[in-house]
């Protein structure tokens, strides 16, 4: 099975063609091919399909290191667009790719850039559905109860200002308070949670814990529900987002439609060796 390997701000995927395994995806052989050390290693894998319509570039399928599949990653969209526009797909700025979230709409703006118009955040949907029409509450981090942003953008986020500065956001130990929080009662399908602090007019800086994979150097999910936080209490946009990996640019509009703004790029390319690909179909 041939792949390459692709990374957005430390977020890395494997990208994988539809005709590319000579069997099943399954979420048990999803996990072994994305653990390090013991596999390719990967935040994740982006499977390339036909497209569904005469009008899509592609399909592409988002897949968490746990097995997973998730509607949408910023991250990950951008470097499926990317390795679309290098494989000679298409040959123009601006086109559509279809994901589980609905079609996507990137423009290249540079050899390793682009902007993703990421459709209309929500902060109401089926993934709060007991939340409020503002999609705010209260949630228990650590000992703390602090105020929470729901935001949906094609995949459920929770995102949380924390109060103070940068070393009481650094000092989160999010790998033992994120479980927690990911798995809520009060979020059905799970969530992604972003933890943000302002750090400048038009900037915040976020760590993410991302569901199904844990903290990542980034996420561009991630980043869009910090921002529209920000946004909806009274930052102006654009929003620099500063994340471990990197920074993410996130415009907003009144109506809460969304462009992202990041680099994706090409890593290496490979192939799984037979004696992998016999412990994967005996998996």
């Amino acid at each position: 099975m041939r792949f390459e390997k692709w990374q957005a701000l430390g977020n890395d995927y494997m990208i994988v063609e539809h005709d590319a395994p000579a069997f099943e995806l399954t979420p048990a052989r999803i996990e072994k091919i994305c653990r390090y050390h013991f596999g390719a290693g990967a935040d994740g894998i982006l499977l390339i399909e036909p497209p569904a319509s005469p009008d899509l570039v592609a399909n592409v399928r988002i897949f968490n290191p746990d097995g997973s599949e998730a509607e949408l990653s910023g991250n990950g969209i951008r470097e499926a667009i990317m390795y679309l526009r290098r494989a000679g797909r298409t040959d123009v700025d601006e086109f559509a790719v279809g994901t589980a979230a609905g079609v996507i709409r990137p423009k290249i703006v540079s050899y390793t850039e682009c902007e993703v118009d990421m459709g209309r955040a929500s902060v109401v949907s089926k993934d709060f559905p007991d939340g409020p029409a503002d999609g705010r509450g209260t949630i228990a981090v650590g000992f703390t109860d602090l105020e929470f942003q729901h935001v949906s953008i094609g995949n459920p986020q929770c995102a949380i200002e924390i109060p103070g500065d940068d070393r009481d956001l650094t000092a989160l130990a999010l790998g033992r308070i994120g479980p927690g929080l990911e798995t809520d009662h009060r979020f059905p399908n799970r969530t992604n949670v972003s933890f943000w602090q302002r750090t400048g007019d038009q900037t915040i800086r976020a760590r993410i814990f991302e569901r199904g994979v844990g903290e990542t150097l980034s996420s561009g999910t991630g980043a869009t529900g910090a921002a529209v936080a920000a946004f909806l209490r009274g930052m102006a946009s654009p929003i620099a987002v500063e994340l471990d990996g990197g920074e993410l640019l996130v415009a907003i509009d009144n109506d809460l439609n969304i462009t992202l703004t990041g680099w994706a790029k090409p890593v290496f390319a490979g192939e799984l060796s037979p004696e992998f690909i016999t412990e994967l179909e005996n998996t």
